[in-house]
């Protein structure tokens, strides 16, 4: 699977790339079919603690799943993305099957 980290407008430490990758790899336990995944990490132009935004897309066969968290760190929001892509996949599947 290919993953693709941005970050906009700033560097990105390995930690926080790792740890990206690691939980994006563990998506494949719901779905074997997941060609690719895009993470962009960005800042937003706000003076509330809650200013980082995490969009995350996986490329699937048929169409992709996208989400698009806000959190005070970078960790939570992605957190809520991968739960949220992990919803999206259940649901994707349910779909295919026909439930």
């Amino acid at each position: 699977m290919n993953i693709k980290i941005h970050s906009v407008h700033f560097d990105a430490d390995k930690k926080l790339e790792e740890t990206i990758q690691e939980k994006i790899q563990k998506l494949i336990k719901f779905s074997d079919n997941i060609i690719g995944a895009e993470v962009i990490l960005r800042l937003a132009n706000t003076h509330t603690p809650d200013n980082k935004i995490v969009e995350a897309r996986l490329e699937i066969p048929g169409n992709d799943l996208f989400t698009k968290k806000q959190s005070a760190t970078f960790e939570a929001a992605f957190d809520a993305a991968v739960d949220a892509l992990r919803r999206q996949i259940t649901k994707h599947k349910e779909k295919q099957r026909g439930l």
